[in-house]
Formats: structure tokens, sequence, C-alpha cells
């Protein structure tokens, strides 16, 4: 065998041994995944393999083969509707909602939704302790997703509840604020943070857009197909790109952006749970919680 020969053997061999170690990590990732108290995520790109759970998060660095470069920085300019947004139905929408009956779910049941959305709404205006948060809604692409926001929003459902989970890319690789548990106590420490649900379930909308800075999504466990509810995220930065086409996208923040950003920079006034990735509950929460005070719907 030639010199050229050998090196060219020796390189495929590294090759092959880099795609093996990438997939055993990915599979390691996958199974240490918390999947019963929501959203989870596997993250495989560029020789980095790390598992983030949208309901909480672990204080493990990701693993890598080599140094990741630097996560993208956060702008504080307000993002426009993404432009790739599927075109929406056409003719009448008649939205189903499932009551949950599982014991071991927290729920807070005000009722059901009803089957007819109204695609006039346009704005979901969140007040909270901290400022007011306006959300820009894809009404026509997600008629029934912001149906069931309104429809909570009436019944108070959001009043008075804290945003139970913030996660900055130091802590997870994610920087989204996420809320909408109705029973939370947002310390960090309640094993049942990130479980709470509104007791009915919903099926999938406007799936497949990037979550960019100020995407607002709803979330349901990873790997489920027709399980939204009451709880959504806010993507914070362009860091949560990886995570695109497993969650319905609600809207985009069009103002409150930048006292989110400032919430907890660089992972600084959280409360960091290590077990919310492997399984034993709980999530990352901030130490002055944010507060909901009222959600409206118009």
């Amino acid at each position: 065998m030639s010199g050229e020969d050998r090196q060219s053997q020796l390189a495929r061999e590294h090759k092959e041994r880099q795609a093996q170690r990438a997939a055993e990590q990915a599979a390691k990732a996958k199974r240490n995944t918390f999947i019963g108290a929501g959203v989870a995520v596997a993250l495989v790109a560029g020789g980095i393999v790390a598992a983030t759970t949208m309901l909480g998060t672990s204080d493990a660095k990701p693993v890598a083969e080599d140094a990741p470069s630097a996560s993208p920085k956060a702008s504080t300019s307000v993002p426009a509707v993404p432009s790739a947004a599927p075109s929406a139905s056409a003719g009448p929408v008649s939205c189903t909602y499932t009551k949950q009956n599982d014991p071991a779910i927290p729920t807070k049941f005000v009722g059901l939704p009803g089957k007819k959305p109204n695609k006039k709404l346009k704005q979901m205006t969140i007040n909270t302790n901290r400022g007011e948060i306006v959300i820009d809604l894809m009404t026509e692409q997600a008629p029934c997703t912001v149906n069931a926001m309104a429809f909570l929003a009436k019944k108070n459902f959001f009043d008075n509840t804290k945003c139970q989970r913030l996660v900055t890319p130091d802590v997870s690789g994610l920087h989204l604020l996420q809320c909408g548990d109705p029973l939370a106590k947002a310390d960090g420490v309640n094993p049942t943070d990130g479980q709470g649900s509104s007791g009915f379930t919903y099926g999938d909308e406007n799936i497949g857009m990037p979550y960019t800075q100020g995407v607002v999504f709803v979330t349901q466990p990873s790997g489920a197909a027709g399980q939204n509810g009451s709880q959504f995220a806010i993507s914070l930065s362009n860091d949560n790109t990886q995570i695109q086409g497993e969650y319905g996208v609600l809207g985009v923040v069009s103002k409150g952006m930048d006292m989110m950003l400032g919430l907890a920079k660089d992972g600084k006034d959280l409360i960091v749970n290590p077990n919310d990735v492997t399984g034993d509950g709980g999530t990352t929460a901030l130490k002055n919680p944010l507060v909901i005070k009222d959600v409206r719907v118009s």
C-alpha cells in the first residue's frame, strides 16, 4: 500500500469513528431526555451533541468533539412575521378539543373552547409584573390554537400564574421563556412545574416554521402529536432554530422583547434545576418570577 493510499485509509477510518461516536452520543442524549413533563429536544449539529428539554434543562455542558462556536447574540430588534408561513386552509374551520382524563397530569380545567374559531383575532396581550408583552397572532395559519388561547384568556385562566421556565444559551443551549402551567410555583424546585395543563388537548397547526427570536409556539411532549394545551414558549434568540418543526407557531412578539431579554442575561438571576433533563422533574426558573397578571386576545 502506497503512502497516499494509507493516508486515504486512515482518513476514512477517522471519519467512520467520528460518525460512530456521534451516533452513540445522540442515542444517549435521546435516552436521557425528559419527556414526561413536556417538550424534549435532542440537538445534533456540527459535531456537537446535547440534550435539553423545553420544560427543564440540565446545567451540564454540551458534549463536543471540537469546541463549539459561540452562540449567536440575540438582537433586541422586533422580528417580523416569517415570510415562509404556511398558507391558511380554505373554507370554514371546525376545531376539536379533547378533555384529558389522566389523573397524573396537574390540571386547571375551565371548560372546552367552542368549535368555531374567530378568525378576526389579531393580537394577544400579556400584562405582567415586569411590563406588557404583545404577540401578533397568526390566526389564519393557527385558528384553533388562537381559539384555545382566547378561550383561556376569557376564563382568566392565566391570571396570577408564573412563567415557570427561563433558560439561556450558557445553561442549556437554548434561549426561551415558557409560561402557561397554571399550577407552577416557578421556584426552580417544584418537581411538577412544567406539567400543568388546561385539562384539554387539541391538534397541531402551523408546524415547520423556524423558532427565531420573537416566535411564540405552543408546547407538547417530544414526539407527541395533537397534545397541545395551555403552555407556550417565547423564543428569545436565534439559538432555537435547531428545534424547528415540532411545535405549532402561535405568533410573533411585537412588543416586550427588550424586557424579556433583560430577565436573565448570561444565565444570571436563575435557579438552575439539574433534574429536568434526567426526568426527575422541575424547571430552571427566575429568582424573581415573571407573573402574568392578565391576558387579552383581541
